[in-house]
């Protein structure tokens, strides 16, 4: 009898980890579909062939490096959530004596199964609005404030037959590929709608789960922080010169939009309660002396 109940929970617990694994294979098959696209697209992508007007001033800014610069964009915006999210995670569960996962004989500690969770919702939101994004430029083309700067198009704009009309049939006499094709590239802003993305999802996480009650004003402050620090970005990309004005707010509503949808409908935080100290403490060692349900957080 012995042998025929271990037989049969081995099963079960084959099935079960079966199951989880084909969670977690599909969300990773998700994610590496849309990030393909991404990657197509810079990789292989044409943007549209979009014309000027040789007397159109918004296009002879002088080029200049960016002040805030992709790898700083990345680490900030990627690095910091997700270190924190997995941080964060582990302070809340490390002590949680409930039902762990198991896969296949090892357990998942709990805090790992809701790090995963709320990470790979982050980089699924993030990979979406970036895709949005990326489909939007190439669709347009929109010329960048450093067009004439950059290309330094074969047109004689000085003639009188030039001056007004919309010219298509051009080449550059610039000698850098890459911002060949990045000058096409201004609508909508990439970096804005990155960083509003990132900043503003990362608040409403802090809001969720940062509970200590020392300071009333902490939380928020930090909140305030990461909202400054992606409205500093969107402003750099105008007086840089990398996008017009109208660029950088169609970036920053799209970022806030996948922001408050992934929030609102995709992940779990808005559904969890956020709970003092003393009452998770409660809950978890209830939890721990019934040890077959999870946390609610």
């Amino acid at each position: 009898m012995d042998r025929n109940a271990n037989s049969r929970n081995n099963s079960l617990t084959d099935r079960n980890s079966g199951k989880i694994l084909r969670k977690i294979a599909m969300d990773f098959f998700i994610l590496f579909c849309v990030g393909f696209l991404i990657l197509a697209f810079y990789l292989w992508g044409t943007p549209y062939k979009r014309g000027f007007f040789c007397d159109d001033e918004s296009l002879k800014h002088p080029f200049k490096d960016s002040t805030v610069t992709n790898v700083m964009l990345y680490i900030v915006g990627l690095g910091l959530p997700v270190l924190t999210m997995c941080l964060t995670e582990w302070i809340r569960l490390r002590d949680y004596m409930g039902r762990s996962r198991p896969v296949f004989g090892k357990d998942i500690p709990p805090w790992v199964w809701e790090a995963y969770k709320v990470v790979g919702v982050f980089l699924f939101g993030c990979a979406c609005q970036q895709l949005t994004t990326d489909i939007a430029k190439y669709t347009i083309g929109r010329l960048r404030p450093h067009f004439f700067d950059v290309c330094k198009p074969d047109i004689d704009c000085d003639l009188p037959a030039n001056k007004w009309r919309y010219i298509e049939d051009f080449k550059c006499n610039g000698a850098d590929v890459k911002l060949m094709k990045e000058m096409r590239l201004s609508f909508p802003s990439g970096h804005s709608s990155f960083s509003a993305y990132t900043m503003l999802y990362f608040s409403m996480y802090l809001h969720k789960r940062f509970t200590w009650h020392g300071s009333k004003l902490l939380r928020h402050g930090i909140q305030f922080v990461l909202l400054m620090m992606a409205w500093y970005t969107v402003m750099t990309r105008v007086s840089d010169y990398k996008h017009h004005w109208s660029d950088v707010l169609a970036g920053f509503s799209i970022g806030l939009l996948y922001a408050i949808i992934i929030f609102c409908f995709v992940s779990d935080l808005r559904k969890s309660v956020r709970m003092r100290p003393n009452q998770r403490n409660a809950e978890l060692h209830t939890n721990g002396n019934s040890n077959h349900t999870m946390v609610h957080v």
